[in-house]
């Protein structure tokens, strides 16, 4: 007679689920890490941790072993070891899901460790490694859900004692265990070469996007930017605030806006970038970025300004452009009578729709090499964009810039046009309040009210503030170092307890007093008068 006895766990389908889940984590985290610093990485955070806590004479066997191959080894080292665990937390996983599931999240925490302790290293580091480790679980998940389960197989037993005199011996079949050529099992494999296949992929495009950002950044900061031909006038005395709490004047790179299309940071080359002129123009040609670095560039105090800026909003920011007036390139080009728009595109495939008479009309519209004094920041637009004082950015600012033609607005639209915004826009005069900010608690006595307002290309001339439904008054000015650039203000305030709202409005020098009317930022940008409530203490 025989009964049934279990076969062992498939144990060997289950560490592969392990590595494959390991590979896919890997893959998945530097794919996304190529859109950070390299030690967003996890890979590359744990082999900088692990040589940081490596013993001195460790390291100096392994150069004095290894010679200049010994990081390769070091990572040779690493892969044997996380293979070996990834196999282990795969059979776990197939045992118990919970207990797979809290080793790989432990793991995720090493490397999560590993990243943020790094020199320099900020949250958003993280996020490749959280990616990662989501990935990775979802990869073990599907393929422990088909790991086949395990078979029984006979075993012959005696069992005479069991069976009734004269009685037949039950029937009981015997079950093979499951081949390779069963459903369930070529359901397994199938589905670990698709991920094992998507690791190596998105391994692999990591990789190369990491590489190419790193040669970009290299060459970005061996970048040396030329001394300015024209250089911007020295800011005069007192273009800040007196108000504590209002922004600085000029806005430090790390900390300017940044709206864009572009899904991740375009990696431009300087040594491959080239712009193209052409479209109804006399004379079409081609600049490389030499002949940027070789032409007489000037600087320029210019504040830019987000047409999805809300009334009252953080959407804009100043700062010393360093650049190549666009009316030169223009005058090279020489326009042809009836062309009336510059369209703009970037690396990415964004487009903007720029009026050619504002880029010949004697403002300081560039093509922008440098900022604040070092070159574009990547996220900015490295190595080109534009910069064209008194327009929004969506009709003017095109970052990682390619290509000028020269058309007409009847003739070509561009990228947000399509999409119902205006297809000139200006910037509208506009003023918030930047402290106090709204729903302070404040005390009673004289408080600082300060902020800033813009109308880039025709100035400001003067700002006033209310309390409550007072009298207007007048604020304080800070000095005006440019009209393309903002302008800050303040005023005091004697301050009695209650609930306050303050406002505050400005006047430009061509158009007069900002308007009250309240409007959306789409079509053209928004309007209004910036208001916040406070509160006094009694």
């Amino acid at each position: 007679m025989k009964t049934l006895k279990r076969i062992p766990l498939p144990a060997v389908e289950a560490a592969l689920a392990g590595l494959v889940s390991a590979g896919v984590l890997l893959g998945v985290a530097q794919l996304v890490g190529a859109w950070f610093r390299a030690l967003a990485s996890p890979l590359v955070a744990l082999g900088a941790a692990f040589i940081d806590f490596t013993p001195v004479w460790l390291k100096n066997f392994a150069v004095d072993t290894f010679g200049t191959a010994d990081k390769l080894v070091l990572f040779i080292s690493m892969g044997v070891v996380m293979a070996v665990l990834a196999c282990l937390v795969g059979v776990l996983a197939w045992k118990r899901w919970v207990w797979g599931a809290l080793a790989v999240v432990l793991l995720g925490v090493v490397m999560a460790a590993a990243v943020i302790t790094r020199a320099g290293a900020v949250p958003a580091d993280l996020i490749p490694t959280a990616v990662g480790v989501l990935a990775g679980l979802i990869s073990l998940r599907l393929l422990v859900n088909r790991i086949p389960a395990p078979a029984v197989a006979a075993v012959p037993v005696n069992m005479t004692a069991a069976v009734p005199a004269g009685a037949a011996p039950p029937n009981v079949p015997a079950q093979e265990p499951p081949t390779a050529t069963d459903p369930s099992r070529r359901s397994f494999f199938a589905t670990a070469g698709l991920l094992a296949a998507a690791a190596v992929l998105a391994g692999a495009a990591g990789s190369a996007l990491a590489g190419a950002r790193r040669t970009v950044e290299e060459a970005r900061r061996l970048m040396r930017l030329p001394a300015a031909a024209k250089k911007a006038p020295p800011l005069p005395a007192g273009v800040q605030s007196t108000a504590q709490g209002v922004g600085p004047y000029i806005t430090p790179n790390q900390d300017f806006y940044r709206i864009d299309t572009a899904l991740a940071v375009p990696m431009l080359d300087p040594k491959t970038w080239q712009l193209r002129v052409h479209g109804m123009v006399e004379r079409e040609f081609t600049m490389n970025f030499q002949d940027l670095l070789d032409a007489e560039l000037i600087e320029s105090y210019t504040t830019l300004t987000c047409v999805s800026n809300v009334v009252g909003g953080s959407l804009a920011g100043n700062a010393k452009w360093l650049g190549y007036p666009l009316k030169n390139v223009l005058s090279r080009a020489r326009p042809l009578p009836g062309a009336d728009m510059v369209l703009s595109t970037s690396s990415d495939g964004f487009t903007a729709s720029t009026p050619l008479e504002v880029l010949q009309d004697g403002r300081n519209a560039l093509l922008a090499i440098g900022m604040n004094g070092e070159p574009l920041p990547l996220e900015h637009g490295f190595p080109v964009r534009m910069v064209v004082p008194g327009l929004y950015g969506f009709v003017s600012a095109t970052k990682w810039v390619t290509d000028l033609e020269v058309t007409r607005f009847a003739d070509k639209t561009a990228y947000w046009t399509d999409r119902g915004w205006s297809a000139k826009g200006p910037v509208k005069t506009a003023s918030r309040i930047e402290a106090p900010r709204a729903f302070a608690q404040l005390q009673p006595g004289m408080v600082a009210v300060g902020g800033t307002a813009w109308a880039q290309h025709r100035g400001i001339d003067r700002v006033q503030v209310q309390v409550d439904d007072g009298a207007w008054q007048d604020a304080v000015l800070a000095a005006e170092a440019s009209v393309d650039s903002w302008r800050q203000w303040s005023y005091r305030w004697q301050a009695e307890p209650g609930t306050h709202t303050l406002r505050v409005r400005a006047w430009d020098k061509v158009n007069g007093l900002q308007t009250e009317q309240r409007a959306d930022p789409i079509p053209d940008g928004a309007t209004g008068w910036h208001s916040v409530q406070v509160t006094v203490q009694g």
